[in-house]
């Protein structure tokens, strides 16, 4: 069976995009595959955050992982920093890294644009997610289109071992969903929906209140013409509407522009935000049953053992392969 890693960082609530671009997929993905699902929170100390905040956070996010429909049963759950051979095979795969092609990433000139001083760990830190795949053996990535440079690395960083040292790892493939991938903002839909937005009307996360969701959607920007089509160049906020219905709905896009043909956009909205609420109650009521419950823990601690296992396994290999350790008489 192959296998598939991925993870988020748990700096937020998640957003509705998350969801689709993402844990979605997960739920879909845990019936045909070895699935390994990470909260990366080493991850989310790249840049500064509250110690309490982000205690909260890990434990809120695997709630929310479960919650949405993830079967610790068929798949492993874990937080990344409960696994040390993390950060340790990351610090290997820096060591065959180029300084270069890491300040080449867009994320990293984003994040560092107009600051003065960033952390070092800014700039290594797709080491660290090439580590989070290689370790497991993986084969299948689920991620949006902005990690898919990252996932490049990863590929590359792999070929560079295996020349370098010894063949060891399998060299991971991207999967990208045709369809919300890329949820964008509410407000503004030219730019991916996300929790760090400062304008709170621009993204839905999945703890939002119903009221909150129905004002947000009705709000949310679409034009001036009145019709519900898709067409992402000139009706950006129409079609980021239509997507995320098309998902939640179980509905083609097409379906959704002859369904809406000759209504206005009141409808559209009030009929989306019906569908919004229906996918997340369900998953909201499971999350207060979840978030402080000894169920979490025990289900946190069997992901770390079963992780630990398999990523120290492929560690010894990487050690091995460096020269790393004593060789005992």
């Amino acid at each position: 069976m192959k296998t598939i890693f991925s993870g988020i960082q748990p700096s937020g609530v998640i957003t509705l995009g998350n969801y689709l671009g993402a844990i979605k997929q997960f739920i879909e993905l845990q019936h045909e595959y070895d699935c390994y699902f990470c909260v990366v929170d080493q991850h989310a100390i790249t840049v500064p955050q509250d110690r309490l905040e982000l205690r909260k956070n890990i434990r809120s996010l695997a709630a929310l992982y479960i919650a949405a429909g993830l079967d610790h049963k068929k798949a492993t759950l874990f937080i990344q920093s409960e696994v040390p051979a993390h950060a340790q095979a990351s610090w290997m795969l820096q060591c065959i890294a180029y300084i270069g092609e890491l300040e080449r990433m867009t994320q990293f000139k984003d994040k560092s644009a107009g600051k003065e001083a960033v952390s070092a760990g800014l700039l290594t830190y797709p080491p660290l997610m090439a580590a989070d795949i290689l370790l497991y053996g993986t084969h299948l990535v689920p991620v949006g289109e902005d990690q898919k440079q990252h996932l490049e690395l990863t590929r590359d960083l792999a070929e560079r071992f295996n020349r370098r040292y010894n063949d060891i790892f399998t060299i991971p493939d991207v999967r990208i969903p045709k369809v919300g991938a890329r949820i964008m903002s509410l407000q503004e839909p030219t730019k991916k929906m996300s929790k760090s937005d400062q304008n709170k009307k621009a993204f839905i996360t999945l703890l939002d209140e119903p009221k909150q969701i129905e004002k947000k959607i009705k709000s949310a920007v679409t034009d001036s013409d009145g019709l519900v089509k898709f067409d992402r160049e000139n009706k950006p906020g129409v079609s980021n509407l239509l997507a995320i219905y098309s998902i939640l709905g179980n509905k083609t896009i097409e379906e959704l522009e002859n369904q809406y043909a000759g209504k206005g956009y009141g409808e559209f909205k009030a009929d989306l935000a019906e569908v919004v609420l229906q996918a997340l109650t369900p998953i909201q009521e499971r999350y207060r049953e979840l978030v402080d419950s000894k169920e979490l823990d025990d289900i946190l601690d069997e992901g770390a053992e079963k992780a630990r296992a398999k990523a120290n396994r492929m560690l010894k290999k990487m050690e091995n392969a460096m020269g790393l350790g004593r060789k005992r008489s």
